[in-house]
């Protein structure tokens, strides 16, 4: 019975998906009939209404943005977030671990809208009044505030995956006369590094589809980006051209093909991800 009903949840999980990749892709396909596949993809210009230039639909830039800040933001989150991890399963007693799991909980359960209306107030101010970026709008104060966003996240991922393994080997290396935090750095790190790749597909994901924080704080200017200039996702196209899309025009369907274009970028990274992670896992049963 009980098995009946996995099968049952993973059909409806597997159809559920398939419905969805095919009304993006049946609502995205009208969208090249006026634009080229390679216009769409590295055209630099967006116009969706005609001010006498005509209308254009290219989101190179768009497409640039979503992967830099994606990509800055994980790589900030990574620093921090292994290293926090390192300390709450290395180096924190059981108690104070306790205690700070579930402060790390609530900051994953803060609504998105939350961290972009702090990070309008704190990190645009801020920028603004040290001078790094003109209106304090910037790839970087987006990359800054999306890794706070995937923190508590990795952290817990991480951190859990750790302990595990310092419980697992600790008593081992102790017995040898191995240090506590050699056994850490030599033994604890390499083998958490297929799990914490894990986790970077889980939060490559939601780093490329965060859409409201990312919309406040990063400018939303169709340029190519740059570190302290400004720029915008894919995600944030969508979000904000959406409601304004006339139905069945061709902005209508190139918005739904702009979708599906960062659904792609996703799975090939994501794949990619995996490839390696399943290549260290082969390497280590060797």
């Amino acid at each position: 019975m009980f098995s009946n009903l996995i099968r049952l949840l993973t059909l409806l999980t597997v159809l559920s998906l398939a419905f969805v990749l095919i009304f993006i892709v049946q609502e995205a396909l009208p969208a090249f009939s006026e634009t080229s596949l390679t216009a769409f993809l590295f055209g630099q210009r967006w116009m969706p209404m005609d001010y006498g230039n005509g209308v254009s639909f290219g989101i190179g830039n768009f497409i640039a943005g979503t992967l830099a800040v994606s990509a800055l933001a994980i790589l900030i989150a990574l620093l921090i977030g292994v290293g926090a991890a390192v300390f709450l399963s290395c180096a924190v007693s059981e108690n104070a671990r306790s205690l700070l799991y579930p402060l790390i909980d609530l900051l994953a359960g803060i609504p998105s809208v939350i961290y972009g209306f702090i990070g309008l107030c704190v990190l645009v101010k801020l920028f603004q009044r040290l001078g790094i970026a003109g209106s304090g709008h910037s790839v970087l104060t987006a990359a800054i505030l999306l890794a706070v966003m995937l923190l508590p996240f990795l952290v817990s991922s991480c951190s859990e995956t750790m302990l595990k393994i310092r419980r697992r080997y600790l008593p081992a290396a102790s017995a040898l006369g191995i240090s506590y935090w050699h056994t850490v750095a030599h033994v604890v790190l390499p083998l958490s590094a297929r799990n914490i790749l894990l986790s970077v597909i889980l939060a490559t994901g939601r780093a490329m589809g965060e859409t409201m924080a990312v919309m406040m704080v990063m400018g939303n200017a169709n340029l190519f980006p740059t570190l302290l200039g400004k720029g915008e996702t894919i995600a944030s196209l969508i979000a904000l051209e959406m409601g304004t899309a006339a139905a069945d025009s061709t902005h209508y369907h190139a918005l739904y093909a702009a979708g599906l274009v960062l659904l792609v970028i996703l799975l090939a990274i994501n794949t990619g991800i995996a490839l390696l992670r399943r290549r260290l896992l082969r390497q280590e049963g060797a």
